[in-house]
């Protein structure tokens, strides 16, 4: 995998636009909207966009970790797996290794995980259909550890009290399996329901995507002798409950909250990034 070599036809982004920090390259936030993606960037400094005519654009910029500056880059996924297959695989290939999905998600778990929660996936159920083009469905779709642990630490400094790390739903229909959509209604009411019981804390339409390549893509670089893993991580806002949506309050509030953790994840990467690479090697 040359990165150089590399054309993407979905980004107006070169494997120059996705270096950075000393090697390891930007840290990459993903929603799924473009709007998400400008309001996210609106935290950067040093803010430039390279737009592309799928409303894929590139937001780039920094934010400060301790005193210096972290290199970034927001870029909306778009809606399911099929469209994240797209985007990271070429993110990938251009040279990315740090990728933070940045969502919304509705809660399976009600009773204790309410609308304005933070749920940070640990790992996904593959209840979609573009992952088991890469992976036999055996294979489990899973988080990097030291994304989930930067994560876990931005809820506490954010402040984020009602924070949850477990597993995480990933499906192909929000109408069918989760509205109750269609003839297959009874059916997709006893499957979400399973989920509940099995413990699953959320559900949504991405996470498991970015898990799978993440974890393929990094066989594929450590066969050749890559040093540099990609690690991806999912930090979800829960705006819907029983009621499936909360009400515009409550999204936003969940959302700039959601935002807030996201950035702070990147953060507390970077900083263990950093002191990694200051290790004398072992």
């Amino acid at each position: 995998m040359n990165p150089a070599e590399f054309k993407a036809h979905h980004m107006s982004i070169t494997a120059g636009d996705v270096l950075g920090n000393n090697g390891v390259g930007r840290y990459i936030l993903l929603p799924g909207s473009d709007g998400r993606a400008a309001d996210i960037a609106a935290h950067f400094t040093a803010r430039h966009v390279k737009e592309h005519s799928r409303r894929h654009n590139f937001y780039m910029g920094t934010i400060d970790v301790d005193g210096e500056p972290a290199d970034v880059a927001v870029v909306a996924t778009g809606m399911g797996c099929p469209s994240v297959d797209i985007i990271v695989s070429e993110l990938i290939h251009l040279g990315a290794r740090r990728l933070l999905r940045l969502g919304t998600a509705g809660s399976l778990q009600p009773g204790r995980i309410p609308i304005g929660s933070i749920v940070i996936g640990t790992a996904a159920v593959r209840d979609e259909g573009t992952t088991r083009h890469y992976m036999p469905l055996e294979v489990p779709a899973v988080a990097a550890p030291a994304m989930v642990a930067a994560a876990k630490r931005a809820c506490l400094v954010c402040g984020a009290e009602k924070s949850f790390s477990g597993l995480v739903h990933t499906k192909d229909s929000l109408f069918a399996r989760e509205l109750e959509a269609g003839p297959l209604s009874a059916e997709n009411d006893r499957f979400m329901h399973l989920l509940q019981a099995c413990g699953v804390l959320a559900s949504e339409m991405e996470t498991a995507m970015l898990f799978t390549l993440a974890q393929i893509y990094t066989h594929e670089l450590m066969s050749s002798a890559e040093t540099v893993e990609v690690e991806a991580g999912s930090v979800l806002g829960i705006i819907g409950d029983e009621t499936a949506f909360g009400n515009d309050e409550q999204v936003a509030t969940t959302t700039k909250l959601a935002v807030q953790v996201g950035l702070q994840t990147i953060a507390e990467r970077a900083r263990a990034d950093r002191s990694s690479a200051g290790q004398p090697p072992t």
